[in-house]
């Protein structure tokens, strides 16, 4: 979907200025992004395999449910209605945790620049994965990990195990730090 997006400084400030999605990538203008984390108490973490038709690092496993914010849109708002549209999951933002601000500026291969300040929230999941539905758009499937083998895919992750994101090794080990301490 290409929908209007606000665009920001390379401080994360406000322009007053949106463009379409396709336009920001293109152009590489800096823009938000909502990004939750959900975790069980029992010490697992979901993670979300992208799409097959995403541009970006497509079947890689990511974090659980991530998006744009639109134009307009408050971070949580944009956090509750992304967890709606990708996972079919209503939180409020009482739910959300907020962990902090993580800057992402690459460029793909496909052309892609994409210049984005990941706001990034920790919840607990209260649910089965069963319960959850997957945006076929977005999403190709969804699991559980222990938190001991999350630690292991992220230590792993530059052995070319073609299994995380790669370039997102340092913002994975911040999200496990600040799910370890929630839980423990």
């Amino acid at each position: 979907m290409d929908e209007f997006i606000d665009i920001v400084t390379k401080q994360g400030k406000p322009t007053g200025k949106s463009a379409l999605k396709s336009i920001i990538h293109q152009k590489g203008y800096y823009h938000n992004t909502a990004h939750i984390w959900f975790y069980t108490k029992n010490g697992e973490i979901l993670l979300s395999q992208r799409s097959a038709k995403k541009l970006i690092c497509p079947l890689l496993w990511d974090v659980s449910v991530a998006g744009h914010i639109d134009a307009g849109e408050s971070i949580e708002q944009a956090a509750i209605r992304e967890t709606k549209e990708e996972i079919g999951l209503s939180v409020s933002e009482k739910d959300l945790n907020r962990i902090g601000v993580f800057e992402c500026f690459q460029t793909y291969e496909s052309g892609i620049i994409d210049n984005e300040f990941h706001h990034t929230f920790i919840s607990e999941l209260k649910v089965s994965l069963s319960e959850l539905t997957p945006q076929i758009e977005e999403v190709e499937a969804l699991k559980l990990v222990s938190a001991y083998d999350f630690d292991e895919l992220i230590d792993n992750i530059d052995a070319n195990n073609n299994h995380l994101v790669p370039s997102n090794k340092s913002y994975y080990e911040t999200v496990f730090h600040h799910i370890i301490k929630t839980i423990t």
